[in-house]
């Protein structure tokens, strides 16, 4: 599958190494003031990436574990947070998996992390074991694209220059989902990978947890806490796993 293999490679760094760290630190602002954690709550980002998030959390005194599938991100999270004194768990994992039996205060899933498999069961899966690894009363905030912003402001192609190299996104929404081929050429060299998301709605979320356990308890339109609404460029859920399931 693409993501078992795309985020592992330094062309991934290429393409998207100008991610904002002022983003990640928006997200935080917002989990704060809608989760309220407690001091020193434990908090896992469950596919952390390069640990942006998981770092702006530790920086306020959280404590973090990120887990991600690509080995080379953990990798990559574990120097950047030992780069800042940090102290963050990061460890490989497969999301699907529980990382253990109600040991977290509190969970987030962001900057759509999600939405990768061909099925929809195992989404559940996963969402099965961020609720399992949740002490009852526990909460979870998961950030993913809005489907109608994305579907209205899709942008076909475009084409920029990094580095030495030119390269090219196409987007195209097919079977339900958006995708993206990314092309490299660097001199006679060209290389070509591929994203692809499920295109997951509110309604499809509110079923999903449903299943998973979670109850919903608010939706935002963006980092700075609006609204949900169509034309919201993100879809923000704040879930809690019920104070009565036990462990």
């Amino acid at each position: 599958m693409w993501y078992e293999e795309w985020f592992d490679h330094p062309e991934y760094e290429l393409v998207y190494q100008d991610r904002d760290e002022d983003e990640a630190k928006r997200m935080v602002d917002l989990l704060e003031r809608i989760v309220r954690p407690a001091p020193g709550a434990s908090i896992l980002d469950m596919g952390c990436g390069r640990g942006r998030h998981a770092r702006a959390l530790a920086r306020r005194g959280y404590h973090v574990t990120g887990v991600d599938l690509s080995a080379y991100a953990i990798e990559e999270a574990a120097r950047r947070a030992a780069q800042e004194a940090l102290t963050v768990l990061f460890r490989r994992g497969d999301m699907r998996n529980p990382v253990c039996d109600c040991c977290f205060d509190g969970v987030i899933n962001v900057f759509t992390a999600f939405g990768y498999f061909e099925n929809d069961e195992d989404h559940v899966r996963a969402l099965r074991a961020m609720h399992r690894s949740l002490c009852p009363g526990g909460w979870f905030v998961q950030d993913f694209f809005n489907v109608p912003y994305v579907l209205e402001n899709l942008v076909p192609e475009d084409r920029f220059e990094r580095a030495g190299s030119i390269i090219r996104q196409q987007r195209w929404v097919e079977n339900g989902r958006v995708n993206k081929r990314i092309t490299i050429r660097a001199g006679a060299s060209e290389q070509t990978f591929v994203e692809s998301v499920r295109l997951y709605t509110l309604e499809d979320f509110r079923a999903m947890y449903a299943s998973a356990g979670l109850r919903l308890r608010h939706t935002y339109g963006d980092y700075e806490g609006h609204p949900h609404s169509n034309a919201s460029p993100r879809l923000i859920l704040h879930a809690e796993k019920p104070e009565t399931d036990t462990c």
